[in-house]
């Protein structure tokens, strides 16, 4: 017989703590497997600092790997249990399906935003469960006083500078105190326009802050926050959200752009699924944390509902001190199941609670003794350096850091609005578009693909059937060619057709509009940006920079250029028919992943850049493919283009995706991403061309 395998699933406070006393417990003589969307352990209670701008976020976050040895990782996210099977399905961060095998079972799945069934609340909110959460909430609150500081409109200025966070129980209370002082801090060192201030407010339909605590910490802390200047109304909550504000429950609409949910959490949706009897969602479970009729299944933290022997008929409720306590309860139990030690009960004492307000100011009751002020400041922040399994040094030197240097509010634009929906059952991960594709052959999976890809398609309007990981690959060629692409291509698109002839363009000396450019005539970039092109180039010197003429359709601002090898060229296009040939040197052909001066509508004359071709070049080439047959590469068809841009053209005899035919992305485009499913490479004999440009000017569009 093999070792027993012990299967925690969730890396919280509770799967965390049971992880690391199992792994010292264990001794190597069982197989702990860890399973967790994220390889961290998160501490919680210093989320709102990391919001406010007091601590970077690695400061809050635990290394799985670096301080669990002996247990093995595996990154995923649980969507179904077999009990009878002994098995939990998962799906891993980029889409794979797999099963996990166990003797015994740690479920420690932790708690997810709860949502209310208020008008407008799921789409203009934003919960506070997870790093992503945290970090887009002080990005967005650095660029609404930003705004608000450019605003001209007074009532604007007001409706940006006004925060509204609803919940004020532990978390909704350190999120306003903690903003409201990282909000004052900005307009100090730069004033409003208007003459205005900051304006947080904090509802909750409870009679007073902080109602799960002691009274004298939610006095203490209604205090303080009045004192703050933050806005506290109890007995008012959201009727309905909007884009321009919200309507509180007495009628008043309060102008607004942001909204902060705070107003609880509910267990994980996954405890629902494993068909185990539940209390109010959380799985119950005995004094031992064994559910009933499963001995090798055990539950701890805001998942399971454990019963309070202090109290008979009660059950703990959901907090980190509980979790972080039941979570070495469940491991002893574990290892006792096993044969080693004795199994015991939960018991819980409480030890006091602690409310940092940010600065100096917090409220504390340690062993329930009240304090206030500085020293409860003290035990607060000495409070938090004892229970942090790491990173303690780190954190007490951003404190000190924090006190003695002002913050640095900037906007990072790392997440956006879309990656962190209120609904979301992860909120330790922050959606990508077209996140992970489930697997064919699997069962399903955690639903992050499907719900991501959906999101995205909301987010930019219809994508007519295009694949939204299509779209972000369109969107990152048309970065690196040098043009910015639209929110999403219009459905679709036809075949694209080659623009006729520019005022300053001129096919090639000595070859007609039907003979494609000969590809012993592609020259070596110019040396120099910018500068004087390179004067030992094939075929002579280049073209001299011509003015700069309207942009090409396939540019912002007019319509796709059509791009079909062998076709019609586009009616209506600037320019007119293509001009009759003209003598004149040879042009320099352009370089795979090459964009000319004349195709940014950005810029003005200018001399050939590196890996771009001349305004002469490219004409030619367009009124060479203007002609039916060579202007398509050998084995390519009308259904099979060679993918190229407006004014590209591949060498005859060149295979398509070669360097001379290097695709280059236009506005709309729906072709496949560039090597993407096609082995084809450089032609034999020529090197490589150089890759495209970045560019580093293109502005990037910020949230909504």
């Amino acid at each position: 017989m093999g070792r027993p395998r012990i299967l925690i699933v969730g890396a919280g406070f509770a799967g965390y703590r049971a992880a690391r006393t199992l792994s010292r417990m264990s001794r190597g003589k069982a197989d702990i497997t860890l399973l967790n969307p994220t390889d961290y352990f998160l501490y919680l209670p210093l989320l709102p600092q990391v919001a406010a701008g007091v601590l970077e976020p690695r400061r809050v976050t635990v290394s799985l790997s670096g301080t669990l040895p002996g247990v093995r990782l595996v990154l995923g996210e649980a969507d179904g249990i077999d009990m009878d099977a002994r098995t939990v399905h998962c799906t891993g961060p980029e889409g794979r399906a797999g099963t996990l095998a166990y003797d015994r079972l740690v479920l420690a799945v932790g708690s997810v935003n709860k949502l209310l069934p208020i008008p407008g609340v799921a789409e203009h909110a934003h919960g506070f469960r997870g790093l992503p959460e945290a970090l887009y909430l002080r990005d967005h609150v650095t660029r609404q006083v930003e705004l608000a500081a450019a605003a001209s409109d007074r009532e604007e200025c007001a409706a940006r500078c006004t925060f509204v966070v609803v919940g004020a129980g532990y978390t909704g209370t350190e999120v306003a105190a903690q903003g409201k002082t990282y909000t004052d801090a900005q307009v100090r060192r730069h004033p409003l326009r208007q003459g205005l201030r900051p304006r947080w407010l904090l509802l909750d339909v409870a009679p007073r802050v902080l109602p799960e605590l002691d009274e004298r910490l939610s006095r203490t802390a209604d205090r303080v926050l009045r004192e703050r200047g933050v806005d506290v109304r109890m007995g008012t909550s959201v009727r309905e959200a909007t884009h321009e504000g919200v309507v509180l429950t007495d009628g008043e609409f309060v102008p607004t752009r942001t909204l902060v949910w705070c107003v609880g959490v509910r267990p994980d949706p996954l405890v629902e699924s494993v068909g185990e009897p539940l209390e109010r969602g959380r799985l119950v479970v005995d004094p031992f944390l064994q559910v009933p009729g499963r001995p090798e299944v055990f539950a701890c933290g805001d998942a399971a509902a454990v019963p309070d022997l202090d109290r008979p008929g009660e059950f703990t409720p959901m907090t980190a001190q509980h979790a972080w306590r039941q979570g070495r309860t469940a491991a002893v139990n574990v290892a006792a199941s096993l044969g080693v030690g004795t199994p015991r009960p939960y018991r819980h004492r409480d030890l006091g609670f602690v409310v940092d307000l940010g600065g100096a100011r917090a409220a504390a009751n340690p062993l329930g003794v009240p304090l206030s002020g500085l020293a409860a400041g003290a035990v607060t922040r000495g409070y938090h350096l004892a229970a942090m399994p790491g990173n303690r040094v780190r954190v007490a030197a951003d404190w000190l850091l924090n006190a003695v240097l002002p913050r640095q509010a900037v906007q990072l634009g790392l997440v956006r609005s879309w990656s962190v929906p209120l609904e979301s059952a992860s909120p330790e991960l922050a959606r990508v578009p077209g996140g992970p594709p489930r697997e064919a052959e699997g069962s399903g999976g955690s639903g992050e693909g499907a719900d991501a890809s959906a999101v995205g398609a909301d987010e930019s309007g219809d994508t007519g059937g295009v694949p939204i990981t299509e779209i972000i690959d369109n969107t990152e060629k048309a970065q690196l060619a040098g043009a910015e692409p639209p929110p999403h291509p219009a459905p679709n698109v036809p075949h694209e057709q080659p623009a006729p002839g520019r005022p300053g363009d001129e096919p090639a000396r000595g070859r007609t509009n039907t003979e494609p450019a000969p590809a012993e005539q592609r020259a070596e970039p110019a040396s120099r940006p910018g500068g004087e092109p390179g004067k030992n180039q094939p075929g002579g010197e280049p073209a001299k920079a011509q003015p700069a003429p309207e942009p090409a359709k396939s540019q912002p601002g007019g319509e796709p250029a059509k791009n079909q090898p062998g076709g019609e060229p586009a009616r209506n296009q600037p320019g007119g028919e293509p001009e009759a040939p003209r003598p004149g040197p040879p042009p320099v052909r352009e370089q795979a992943g090459g964009v000319s001066g004349r195709d940014r509508p950005d810029a003005g004359p200018r001399r050939n850049r590196r890996g771009g071709g001349s305004g002469r070049d490219r004409s030619a080439a367009r009124q060479a493919k203007a002609q039916p047959g060579p202007g398509t590469a050998r084995g390519g068809s009308r259904e099979q283009p060679t993918r190229s841009g407006p004014g590209d053209e591949p060498a005859e005899g060149r295979p398509p995706g070669g360097p001379a035919g290097e695709p280059r992305a236009g506005r709309g485009s729906a072709a496949p991403h560039p090597g993407r499913g096609s082995g084809h490479g450089p032609a034999p004999g020529h090197g490589p061309a150089p890759g495209p440009v970045r560019r580093t000017d293109i502005p990037t569009e910020g949230d909504s």
